[in-house]
């Protein structure tokens, strides 16, 4: 089957696609196959050439080629993931690596799971070593071996030491090892400037309250980075406003539930600046997987700069004042709260600064125009089960609505 691509590695045309719109396509590699890389719209597509070979038509400086067939199936089963939906939940849901720690609570469990999964790695080989030697060992050599008998080793203390005292040592390593990690995690006395800050969880999202700071957000966790000359941990209370859910962020921590009307401890002390995505680790009803968790570690000036903008009340130019009395009047503000207004629900998240969010519905998708008009019309139909109802908006309202959540920065 042809595949369309570039006459030059690198070359760069304009052409229309994706319903009209103009922007750059630029050629490159992926894995044994060429794909293109685009920008429409603000979102990002990689397509291989077999999905866009209807499109380009009209492109000139491109040509056909065929490719080899094992790169043609491997360019097949890439267009699969590859559609502009799953790029998108690849960029909000992005999968997280338990063995790239990047706090230290991680790095201590980190640790004592490689010292495990090396033990373990050295019973299987040392079992199945000693199975393939006893099979080679005492193989059938003829006839004659059906009337001979095998030396009978019962009650050898030699062998009995063997397969007891080992496996005793191996499970005591394991115990010390465990109750250290365990003990210096919960034990941990903080230094420098900890953060604190109390964790609610709800159905389905995430409440945090920076207890110093008298600052509340939703399903995005800013913190600092910590440095060796300049610690700054994060301490985390978790509590639950309806059932137990469960706290992990992988490359940061180890799982803690969240319990009602019972309060656990956790920290973070992350050392690299980025996103990181967690998820509820305990069933706690229809929206359980998409009750997503972020923490976005900041430099220290930047957290402080977030910080002191959460602190200030909302703050909306007059031209979304439409959005803001739709607001009111739709009873938005019996459930959600927002500084400096009448609205002070408590039951959704604190909207004060909504606008400057990543992704919407505990990160189910990007904070765009576009979801965020989907949510406005509909949240079930983004995020099914959640307890946000539909508001029945006409356009207007949803229009005016739309502005003023926008502008909440």
């Amino acid at each position: 089957m042809p595949y369309r691509t570039f006459a030059k590695n690198g070359a760069e045309v304009k052409g229309e696609f994706l319903g009209g719109c103009q922007a750059p396509v630029l050629a490159r590699f992926v894995g044994k196959f060429r794909a293109v890389e685009s920008r429409c719209r603000g979102d990002r597509y990689v397509l291989p050439y077999w999905r866009l070979e209807p499109i380009y038509d009209s492109v000139p400086g491109l040509r056909l080629r065929q490719l080899p067939r094992f790169s043609a199936l491997f360019a097949a089963a890439y267009g699969l993931f590859s559609s502009p939906l799953m790029a998108q939940t690849e960029e909000v849901r992005s999968v997280q690596n338990i063995f790239n720690p990047t706090s230290t609570p991680a790095q201590l469990i980190n640790d004592a799971g490689l010292l495990t999964m090396l033990i373990c790695l050295g019973i299987f080989i040392i079992v199945t070593f000693l199975l393939f030697f006893g099979v080679w060992r005492y193989r059938r050599r003829g006839s004659e071996d059906d009337t001979l008998e095998p030396p009978q080793v019962y009650g050898s203390t030699a062998i009995e030491l063997a397969w007891t005292v080992p496996p005793i040592m191996i499970v005591i390593v394991l115990v010390l090892v465990t109750a250290r990690t365990v003990g210096e995690i919960q034990n941990h006395q903080p230094t420098g400037n900890p953060i604190r800050v109390r964790v609610v969880g709800h159905r389905f999202w995430w409440e945090y309250q920076y207890t110093d700071d008298k600052v509340t957000t939703a399903n995005e966790l800013n913190v600092p980075v910590s440095y060796l000359s300049a610690p700054r941990p994060v301490e985390l209370t978790l509590e639950s406003a309806d059932v137990v859910h469960g706290f992990w962020v992988p490359e940061l921590s180890g799982k803690l539930q969240a319990v009602p009307n019972h309060s656990n401890s956790l920290w973070l002390q992350p050392s690299v600046q980025g996103t990181y995505v967690g998820n509820c680790t305990v069933l706690c009803g229809e929206q359980h997987a998409n009750m997503l968790l972020r923490v976005i570690v900041r430099s220290p000036d930047d957290f402080q700069r977030w910080l002191d903008n959460e602190k200030k009340p909302a703050q909306t130019p007059s031209e979304v004042d439409a959005g803001r009395h739709q607001f009111l009047l739709s009873s938005c503000g019996s459930c959600h709260a927002i500084k400096g207004t009448e609205a002070s629900g408590t039951f959704g998240p604190d909207l004060t600064h909504f606008g400057n969010r990543e992704t919407l519905g505990s990160g189910v998708v990007k904070n765009d125009e576009s979801n965020l008009r989907a949510w406005l019309r509909n949240p079930q139909a983004v995020k099914p089960g959640c307890l946000m109802p539909n508001m029945q908006l006409n356009e207007t309202q949803l229009n005016n609505l739309l502005a003023y959540l926008k502008a909440l920065k």
